[in-house]
């Protein structure tokens, strides 16, 4: 937030632009250990270190235990003649997704989604440089789920845990976009801003709702079912982008739009606050 209103003559622009150029100064500071979510990095931080290596290999368990536990309620539930259901089903992976949250959100930020991961990269809270190591671990993690449920359950067409379109391409596409810019939609608003406050979401089975390209993955390749796979790389990629922009785009800020479109562009103005 820019610290109170400034005038337009030239001893106020300095001055003004050392106010911000302090506070940069002093974010990159605060954020240079942190490479969350909700947070920026410092552009010296190195790319490898150990705080870097436990990021990943929060992000590997994270998305690990959450596949696992979201994949394997779809396995009994198809198992099982549909004894979990599929409000079941929504509930396994909505506390799935809580209870990593809560205990591996404050090491890595808890991604878990190659979606998120990117639409945060490109909003500029999480550096560029990091997104494929970030993509790679939680593509890694579901693999693993995967291959440990299908040791779990055996490999058979009918009880196949990935997902796979009940309607037409087109009409998944158009559900993942949506139902993902929703998810980051919410996301952006709880991990970037403190007065955000989220709401459960349960969807209909036309796609499969997998809103994350990992989930998607990592069965297809231990199962090696890859029907229609670019809709769930496509349409949560481009949703969860849309979705983190949008929110950016109504972010709450009290600067006057006199001093946004006088300090830089409103896009920057939009990743500031």
């Amino acid at each position: 937030m820019a610290g109170g209103e400034h005038g337009v003559n030239g001893q106020n622009e300095e001055t003004r632009a050392m106010e911000e150029g302090s506070r940069d100064h002093q974010a990159r500071c605060e954020n240079s250990e942190q490479d969350g979510g909700g947070s920026k990095s410092s552009s010296n931080h190195p790319m490898f270190s150990v705080q870097f290596a436990q990021k990943v290999i929060a992000e590997i368990l994270g998305t690990f235990f959450l596949i696992f536990a979201g994949c394997a309620a779809v396995a009994v539930n198809k198992r099982t003649g549909g004894t979990v259901t599929f409000p079941g089903i929504c509930i396994t992976w909505g506390l799935a997704v809580m209870v990593m949250v809560y205990s591996v959100g404050h090491i890595s930020g808890a991604h878990l989604n190659p979606a998120v991961t990117l639409a945060f990269a490109t909003c500029g809270r999480f550096p560029w440089r990091r997104v494929p190591a970030y993509a790679a671990a939680q593509v890694a993690g579901s693999a693993a789920a995967s291959a440990a449920l299908r040791a779990l359950f055996g490999g058979a067409p009918e009880h196949f845990f990935g997902t796979v379109p009940s309607g037409s391409d087109v009409q998944s596409l158009v559900m993942e976009f949506i139902i993902t810019f929703y998810l980051m939609f919410v996301v952006s608003g709880v991990a970037t801003d403190n007065r955000a406050l989220a709401l459960p979401l349960e969807l209909p089975p036309i796609s499969g709702a997998s809103m994350n390209p990992a989930r998607t993955i990592g069965p297809a390749i231990i199962l090696g079912r890859y029907t229609s796979i670019w809709v769930y790389i496509a349409g949560p990629v481009f949703g969860a982008v849309a979705g983190a922009w949008a929110y950016n785009l109504i972010r709450f800020t009290d600067k006057p739009l006199r001093e946004i479109t006088m300090t830089a562009s409103f896009i920057r103005s939009t990743r500031r606050n």
